[in-house]
């Protein structure tokens, strides 16, 4: 299983924005092929008031360059990105692979 890691800076006074983007695109990133672990959105309680996560899964890397030729044609992904863009709720992002090891105490195994 490899793990798309998407690290966002994120404008804390548009935290709403991103919030919004996250809710329309989590149904068009399952119906293009991503198993999504979850987005995290940052808090006021401890570390950076600006970063979010978030981690889709796949089962090999041939199925994520599947999801991406998918996720770059579908037009609702296209006008989520453009509504995403035009608040300037992220201001970069960063995309990582990793790998998980083992699981969580309580979660079910894949």
């Amino acid at each position: 299983m490899h793990t798309l890691c998407l690290r966002y800076t994120i404008d804390p006074n548009r935290i709403e924005a991103f919030r919004t983007y996250v809710e329309d695109e989590t149904p068009v990133i399952r119906d293009c092929g991503g198993r999504i672990v979850g987005y995290y959105l940052p808090t006021d309680f401890a570390g950076p008031t600006n970063v979010g996560y978030g981690l889709i899964e796949f089962e090999t890397l041939a199925r994520y360059e599947r999801y991406r030729e998918v996720l770059a044609a579908d037009p609702t992904h296209r006008r989520n990105v453009a509504a995403l863009t035009e608040s300037g709720a992220v201001l970069a992002i960063a995309r990582s692979f990793i790998r998980r090891h083992g699981y969580a105490e309580g979660a079910a195994s894949a």
